[in-house]
C-alpha cells in the first residue's frame, strides 16, 4: 500500500525538478547553469486560520511549479522518493511558461 502525505495548515509538498546536466547533444553543463530551486507541488495543506477564525488558504494547488529557497525546507522520504515540506511564506513565486 502506497502513502500519501497530506500536510497540515499552511505547509506545501513538493518534488524538486532536477534539471538535466547534459543537452540533447551530449554536451555536458557547469553545475551552476543546471541549479534552479524549482518544484512541483505535490500536495498542499488546507491554509491557517486568521485571529477572527477565517480560513486563509494557500497561495498554490497541485501541479504548479514553484520557486524555493536556496535552504530551508524539511525532507521528507516515502518510499523510495524524496520530497520537501515548505511553508507557504517560504515559496518565493509560482513559475510560469
Amino acid at each position: 500500500m502506497a502513502k500519501r502525505l497530506i500536510p497540515y495548515l499552511n505547509r506545501i509538498l513538493v518534488e524538486k525538478i532536477v534539471p538535466p546536466s547534459k543537452t540533447s547533444a551530449g554536451v555536458l553543463l557547469p553545475e551552476k547553469t543546471t541549479k534552479l530551486n524549482s518544484a512541483k507541488v505535490i500536495a498542499v495543506g488546507p491554509g491557517v486560520r486568521d485571529r477572527n477564525g477565517n480560513l486563509i488558504p494557500v497561495s498554490v494547488k497541485e501541479g504548479d511549479e514553484v520557486l524555493l529557497p536556496e535552504y530551508g525546507g524539511t525532507e521528507v522520504k516515502l518510499g523510495d522518493k524524496v520530497y520537501h515540506l515548505f511553508r507557504d511564506e517560504d515559496i518565493l513565486g509560482t513559475l510560469h511558461e
